[in-house]
């Protein structure tokens, strides 16, 4: 029997073969794994679902596969082929991907070469205003290499459906056929943009291309899809960390004998979970479907991790019932399973609100992106030491540590991101061992 490769989960229909568990000849038993299979953020076994011997193995490191694509081929060790199992194969976790639109049949994907360049309109007349369009057909489109700014909008303000999409990929394809499509009215013709697919870079010198791995298609993804479809707002900041880094002095010995290291992260955690609590609307999502806006109450956060593979943002929960100790343990964990890539979807989903520290890197000021559904994010530079104006006529040297808060400008208006950023620079400015719990 061929075994196939299962579905893997709500949304997620293919991955990257990283590892092949076994070989031809080998006798294998029922639940086995065969299989290590990249897929999003996380990787994960495969495991057979049956018992026999390894006829043939149809796959290899680096294969990207789908969904029912057989994988290898099993015989009962006679030579004959062995029987289906009953039980369903196990779902590799992942990291949970929303559901994807059904492409209608008349619909192809759209390939450059059919976009002429004089009958592409572009429909986006106001410069810095996203495009009015669901996530639905925002993904569709990203899919479809489709760029919205293109496509009319049918809805009460030019709001994008997958009808529009659907009308305008008809009309590239009569473009492409010779045939004479409508043009929108008012809309003039413009040449098209041109992109890295439409150049040779080797006539002006070497290159090299490298496939983009799995991990970073899906980072680039929900970075645009965030970028273009959430009004962005960075408010700037700096605080004397003078203090933090006085307790973080104190404690770290005391900390080293228990097995932890201890960093600024968990003690700037604390601070961040006792600001949220007076400005809740940062630790919210906001529902377009239903016009509401949800308020969470409790305190997940994500930490931003730097790995070889990319940026990976693991979900401590319960930020504001846990101590410095069991939050240093748990980033330390965190940290090395997503170094690792053996972080599991569960343990990157169901996030508040986010933190990216770039302090260890040695980064000032920046501008982090919102991690969708959450409405905002911090970021957080290096501290350096610099000359502070204390009184009139007083100058100290303290360590500044940079602040960003980047915020949905639909949730939140500038007074009220001033205000968490003005309670947040005192909360770190005036912190203790006790407002910390250490």
């Amino acid at each position: 029997m061929d075994i196939k490769l299962p579905r893997l989960g709500e949304g997620a229909d293919s991955g990257v073969v990283v590892n092949v568990l076994v070989k031809e000849g080998d006798t294998i038993q029922a639940e086995q794994p065969i299989l290590e299979l990249e897929t999003e953020k996380a990787v994960g076994t495969i495991p057979s679902p049956a018992a026999g011997t390894v006829a043939k193995i149809y796959v290899k490191v680096g294969d990207k596969i789908s969904a029912g694509q057989p994988v290898l081929a099993l015989t009962d060790g006679a030579g004959t082929t062995a029987p289906a199992a009953q039980t369903p194969i196990a779902s590799a976790p992942t990291a949970a991907a929303p559901a994807r639109p059904v492409i209608p049949p008349a619909v192809a994907p759209v390939a450059p070469s059919v976009m002429p360049p004089a009958a592409v309109p572009v429909h986006r007349a106001v410069p810095g205003v996203p495009i009015a369009a669901s996530p639905t057909v925002r993904r569709l489109a990203a899919d479809l290499g489709i760029d919205l700014t293109r496509v009319p909008g049918s809805e009460p303000g030019g709001r994008i459906t997958l009808a529009d999409v659907r009308s305008y990929i008809q009309q590239l394809q009569a473009l492409a056929a010779g045939q004479p499509a409508a043009m929108p009215v008012g809309v003039a013709p413009v040449a098209p943009v041109p992109t890295p697919e439409s150049i040779d870079f080797s006539q002006w010198g070497p290159i090299r291309k490298v496939a983009l791995p799995p991990i970073r298609q899906t980072i680039a993804r929900r970075l645009h899809e965030s970028w273009t479809s959430i009004p962005h707002v960075t408010q700037f900041d700096e605080a004397d960390g003078t203090a933090l880094m006085g307790l973080l002095k104190q404690h770290k010995a005391a900390f080293e004998k228990q097995g932890v290291r201890l960093t600024m992260t968990p003690l700037l955690m604390k601070c961040v979970v006792a600001v949220l609590k007076k400005h809740p609307v940062f630790n919210a999502s906001l529902s377009l479907a239903t016009q509401e806006l949800v308020y969470k109450e409790y305190y997940h956060f994500g930490i931003a991790v730097d790995t070889e593979q990319g940026l990976l943002v693991p979900v401590v929960r319960n930020v504001d019932q846990k101590s410095v100790l069991d939050l240093a343990r748990e980033l330390e964990q965190l940290a090395e399973k997503a170094r690792q890539r053996k972080l599991t979807g569960e343990e990157m989903r169901g996030g508040s609100f986010t933190i990216s520290n770039q302090g260890s890197i040695g980064s000032g000021h920046y501008t982090p992106i919102i991690n969708p559904p959450e409405v905002a994010i911090l970021g957080i530079g290096r501290g350096r030491a610099k000359p502070v104006a204390r009184d009139a006529d007083r100058v100290e040297v303290r360590t500044m540590i940079p602040l960003a808060l980047s915020y949905d400008h639909r949730v939140a208006d500038g007074a009220q991101a001033a205000r968490f950023m003005v309670d947040l620079v005192a909360t770190i400015e005036q912190v203790t061992a006790a407002t910390v719990g250490l």
